[in-house]
């Protein structure tokens, strides 16, 4: 699971995610991307996941890029706990993703392939997503939405 090695602070505020990505919205690597259309949280073990799908599907051909990274702790309390006596412990890692963020990347393979296995990561995420081509960003970005 995708995790940072080390961290300034053990424990993070919660943060807003109002508004669209203005980094990370463009494909840089790939020639197709997954981009997300709703604001979440996506936890490390969904990463994995969808990463697992696609490579799965491609048959370890082509290249895939994860273009996040969850670096923000989520912590819980136990259930059943009376108010008060600080914060809960580390449960989880997040990445925080606004709409417009290309999650993942994907080029080596026929144009078929890619988008067949980057649908199949979306099944994955816990965010409404669209596949994308690298055409798609760069000639639509002004007329789309």
């Amino acid at each position: 699971m995708l995790m940072p090695k080390r961290v300034k602070r053990r424990k993070q505020f919660r943060g807003s995610m109002a508004g669209k990505a203005t980094r990370g919205n463009k494909i840089t690597n790939g020639e197709f991307g997954i981009v997300a259309l709703e604001p979440a949280w996506i936890k490390s073990n969904q990463i994995e996941a969808a990463r697992i799908a696609m490579t799965r599907y491609i048959k370890r051909g082509g290249k895939v890029w994860i273009k996040i990274f969850p670096d923000k702790p989520v912590t819980t309390k136990p259930a059943e706990t009376r108010m008060g006596s600080g914060k809960g412990t580390l449960e989880f890692w997040v990445a925080v993703v606004k709409p417009g963020r290309v999650m993942f990347e994907i080029s080596g393979v026929a144009e078929e392939v890619a988008r067949e296995a980057l649908r199949l990561a979306t099944h994955k995420l816990p965010v409404k997503c669209k596949v994308v081509s690298r055409a798609d960003l760069e000639g639509g970005a002004g007329s789309e939405n």
